[in-house]
Parts: C-alpha cells; structure tokens; sequence
C-alpha cells in the first residue's frame, strides 16, 4: 500500500515536469525532493527503465571525451547537466498509475498555456516598442526575428521546444484518451500553446510540431492531415506577425537575417571536425572554442552571421562533441524508447486506456528528432527536463500494461 512518502513522490515528481517550463531552478528542487521521498522507507520497490544502458553509455563516454581533451574544466557544465538524467528514474518511479500520469500532462499543458499567454503579452509589447523605432529597421520581420518572444523561458527556443512537445501532448490527450473530462479546457490550453510556438517563429520546432501531430492523426484521424496545408496557407495570407516572411525564409532565406547559410555551415565545420576526431570529438564544449580551426577552405569569409558556440543539430554536434560512440548511444537511446513504446501499443486493443500517452510519447520523441536537425534543443536543461519527464511517463505506461497482463495470465 502506498505510503505518504510515495504519494509526495508522486506530486513533487510531477511538479518537477511541470514546473520546468516556468523555472528550471524550481524543476530540480522539486526533482531532488521527489528524490528524497523515493529513498524513505517504507519504499516500492525501485525499477530501471529500459533504456538506462543507453544512457550510462552516453554518460561513461562524454566523460572519456573530457578525460581525452585537454580542456577538462571547460567541460564540467556538461558534466552537471547528468542531473537531470535523475527526472527519468524520478518519474518512472514514483508515478504509477495512469490518473497520475494523466495529472503530469495537465500540469504540463496548465504551465505550457501560462508561458504562451505571458510570451503574447511580450508579443503585444515588442510590437509597440517597434511603432516607437521602426524608422531604423526595414520591416517588423527585421525588427522581431532577432528579439522574438521567450514565455517565461531566457530564449525563444528554449520556449519553443517547450511549447511544441506540450501542444503534441495535449493533442494526444484530446485525440486518443477516453476521458473527456477535461477536453474542452484541454482544447483551449492547446490553442493557447499553438498560437505562442507559431509567433515565436521558431522554424526547426515548426517542423518538430508538425512531425509530431502527423503521427497523431496517421493513427487517429488521417483526414485531418489535409487541414495542415491549409491552414499553413490562410497563415500565409493573413500574415500575423510577419509569419509570411518566416514562411518563406523556409526554402528563400532574407540573407543573414535568417540562419540557413549560418546552418548549412556549421553542418560542414560539423562534418570537419568528425572527420578528424571520429571517436572521441573536440571534446564537451569544445566546438565554440575550436570550430574557426574546422572551417572548410572554401567557405567564403566573413561567416554568415549567427551563434557559433554549437553546431545547431543534435546529431552532428555530439558526434562533432564527443565522438561517433556518443552519438551512437543517443540514437540508442531514442530508438530503444521508440521501440519500447510502438510495442507496446500493438499489443494493447483498441479501447485500452493508455494508448494515449505511449503515442503522445511517440510523437514528442519523434517531434524532438526532427527538430534536432536544425537545433541543439536537448541542449537546454528546461528542454531536457520536460522530456526525460515524458520519456519516464511513457515508460509509467508500458509497466502498467506489462503488470495489467501479468495479472490476467495468472487467473
């Protein structure tokens, strides 16, 4: 039976999720405290997730990378970033029911909705500030690309990554879950959540978005998959906030305003930079500091303007970072999850109860894959909180179905 100490895990647990999309000092106080109470006996019995091997292959190789370089007090910030490796253990532990999970993903979605309302207050503000200047800049795109709204985050990818595994969370909830209880609040949070991650007009989390919410529909509703083209086509032509002009930066960049010349170099710089260090990299935090060593001869000078200190892709920064190995453990690790999840959903009938957050899980790994080609965004400690805590859920969810067919077995 559980004790109070495991009803406290549950709630800390699920604030520390939440409360990462608000404040990432609150996230791991909470964290450590959900900690705590998990380690007061009397205590459940703890459990690994599956796909801990991945993760302590990552970690065990990062710290090779710092050993091997010779900048070892340069990479120690990477090194405290194992913390929140801790919010995946937390999570799994203490939530085990899938009401709980459910109250972790409207917290998620509560928080999510407060952030985006505050990012368009922000929004409301850079506009007025821009009627006060606009003489110095071409246009409003000019003005805001580079100072776009942040929620309660420091940076409006940061915010964005938030914003986008929270609105395919809340359209996992609202698509396959057979409690309608909360649908309607659910629905506005989720319109709340769309609007700020589309005025942030952060593109690489655009794509993570649709990606997610592609495979949401596939399995739910495919006909709704033909309303995304339209409604990309009236926010063109509506054009609120200059979205025409980010639009368009897509596949007609506006020079160095946008950063598709800046990307497409660092990809190469990447690609250097793997091909002389294809084991170990530069090492932790290391690409900033050496990449003008990496640049291919035939790069035009000066460099496209933009930020330099990563590689603006998961996948060539960490094999850039800290070798192939590295990189290797994190494609483990996702597949791993990816696997664990899509099994267990075949496996599971059509009216089970929680088919909705093993898809929601799918669909925000998926999301973050492919916002991760144009983005570092498990960079971010407020990012990498809020999905280790979607990653624990999901694997909440595949013990519960595990233990749901144990139990019938046995009769």
């Amino acid at each position: 039976m559980p004790t109070r100490f495991d009803r406290a895990s549950v709630y800390l647990a699920g604030a520390a999720v939440a409360s990462a999309i608000v404040s990432i000092v609150a996230a791991e106080i909470l964290m450590a405290l959900a900690l705590v109470a998990l380690f007061i006996p009397p205590r459940m019995r703890l459990r690994w997730p599956a796909v801990t091997a991945p993760l302590i292959l990552w970690m065990a190789w990062t710290l090779v990378s710092l050993a091997a370089s010779d900048h070892t007090r340069d990479g120690l910030p990477q090194i405290k970033k194992f913390i929140w490796f801790v919010m995946l253990f937390v999570v799994y532990n203490a939530i085990r029911e899938l009401r709980q999970i459910r109250g972790v993903v409207i917290a998620c979605a509560a928080a999510a909705a407060l952030s985006s309302a505050w990012g368009l207050e922000q929004a409301a503000r850079k506009y007025h500030a821009y009627q006060a200047v606009r003489s110095g800049f071409r246009d409003f795109y000019s003005y805001y690309v580079a100072a776009r709204i942040t929620g309660f985050m420091g940076h409006w990818m940061t915010f964005s990554g938030q914003m986008m595994m929270a609105l395919v969370l809340v359209g996992a909830l609202l698509l396959f879950s057979r409690d309608r209880k909360w649908s309607w609040p659910l629905a506005a949070a989720g319109v709340l959540i769309a609007v700020g991650l589309f005025i942030a007009e952060t593109r690489s989390m655009w794509g993570g978005a649709v990606a997610g919410v592609v495979y949401l529909l596939w399995f739910s509703r495919r006909w709704m998959i033909a309303a995304i083209p339209v409604l990309a086509a009236i926010l063109y032509l509506a054009n609120p906030f200059s979205a025409r002009e980010r639009i368009i930066s897509i596949v007609r960049p506006h020079g160095d305003t946008d950063s598709n010349q800046h990307r497409a170099v660092l990809r190469r710089i990447g690609v250097e930079m793997i091909r002389a260090h294809p084991l170990l990299g530069v090492g932790p935090e290391q690409v900033g500091k050496q990449y003008q060593q990496y640049i291919p001869p035939d790069v035009p000078r000066p460099l496209p303007t933009g930020y330099y200190g990563h590689l603006h892709n998961i996948y060539f920064h960490y094999a850039a970072e800290r070798g192939l190995p590295a990189l290797a453990a994190l494609l483990w690790f996702l597949g791993r999850a990816l696997y664990d999840f899509a099994r267990t959903l075949r496996r599971l009938p059509d009216s089970a109860h929680t088919r909705w957050i093993l898809h929601g899980a799918i669909a925000v790994i998926l999301a973050m894959m492919v916002g991760g080609y144009e983005e570092v965004n498990l960079g971010d400690s407020e990012v990498l909180a809020m999905f280790l805590g979607v990653v624990g859920c999901g694997y909440a969810a595949v013990s519960l179905c595990e233990d749901s067919n144990s139990r019938q077995s046995d009769r």
